[in-house]
């Protein structure tokens, strides 16, 4: 069983498992949606980020951390869970100490009574922090220590690591069954280094309620992986490569026309809300504080979003 990071993902190997047994983690920037009362479609990939392995930075510069992603303060990003074979993994998210699915204290066994796990590629990606069963928050990068992430205002700390916990199918239960089919879409100002995820505006996705029993899940197989994330400036002083370009506006995303998406499958939604639901957004944060940390927050209406997947 081999972890990898970088040089653009997280890949999860279970040779001993089974041959098909690979996952690839990725994360893509993407437009930061507005902040406001409406609920968008899923924004495009603008591409996926970097993400380097800790092992080539010189250790007194990064804390604990398996691997390293850059991302400018106020930008959006998004995570795809690609397993090229359609096998079937269980994966636990953790972002700041926290369970992005359940909004609870993260820890990397899974909980199935609970349900504080995804399924892929059941689920193909991960926008941001569930609050109900159709709706998530989008993932923002803010800086630690002033209240804005979703982990310091559920537990009043954040310890900027995003984690993946990752358990693949019994290769019995895989060989009784034909894969299962997945639809692929191709798809500001430096802060301190010490970043984390806060909530954003709302995105219409759907978080799969798990199908698999527990029993087909090979838990004593489970690896794990930490990322932590740094701000873009900071990444090029700790790696001497470039970050890569800044957050684009709605006005440059209208320009550019790209399209929305859609993932239209609610039938296996998890149904309830989250912790998550309690936790504010960047925006209402901000202005409690009377400050404005998302200056281009501009409601606009979008364009219809294409369809893809669903039953």
């Amino acid at each position: 069983m081999t972890v990898t990071t970088g040089p653009q993902a997280i890949e999860f190997s279970f040779p001993d498992v089974h041959a098909d047994a690979t996952l690839r983690i990725t994360f893509h920037q993407t437009l930061r949606v507005p902040d406001d009362p409406t609920t968008y479609g899923l924004p495009p990939s603008l591409g996926t980020l970097d993400v380097r392995s800790t092992r080539e930075i010189r250790p007194r510069a990064v804390p604990a951390a398996d691997g390293l992603l850059p991302l400018w303060q106020s930008e959006a990003t998004w995570i795809d869970f690609s397993t090229p074979q359609d096998y079937p993994f269980l994966v636990k998210v953790g972002v700041g100490g926290i369970n992005a699915i359940t909004g609870n204290s993260y820890v990397p066994q899974p909980d199935f009574d609970a349900e504080d796990y995804l399924e892929a590629p059941t689920q193909p990606w991960l926008d941001g922090f569930r609050v109900d069963a159709t709706t998530v928050r989008q993932f923002i990068a803010m800086p630690l220590g002033e209240g804005y992430t979703a982990a310091e205002q559920l537990t009043g700390t954040d310890d900027g690591l995003i984690r993946f916990s990752v358990a693949p199918l019994k290769p019995d239960v895989w060989a009784q069954r034909p894969p299962i089919s997945r639809m692929v879409v191709d798809g500001c100002t430096a802060a301190p280094a010490g970043m984390g995820l806060g909530a954003g505006g709302t995105i219409h996705q759907s978080i799969a309620t798990p199908i698999e029993s527990h029993e087909n899940w090979d838990v004593d197989a489970r690896r794990e992986v930490s990322v932590r994330i740094v701000n873009s400036a900071v990444w090029q002083i700790l790696t001497d490569t470039p970050p890569h370009r800044p957050p684009l506006t709605i006005d440059e995303y209208l320009t550019h026309g790209y399209p929305w998406f859609e993932w239209y499958d609610d039938s296996l939604a998890r149904q309830g809300g989250s912790a998550l639901s309690e936790v504010q957004t960047v925006r209402q944060f901000g202005n409690e504080k009377g400050a404005d940390p998302l200056p281009d927050n501009t409601s606009f209406t979008p364009p219809t979003p294409h369809i893809v997947g669903g039953a």
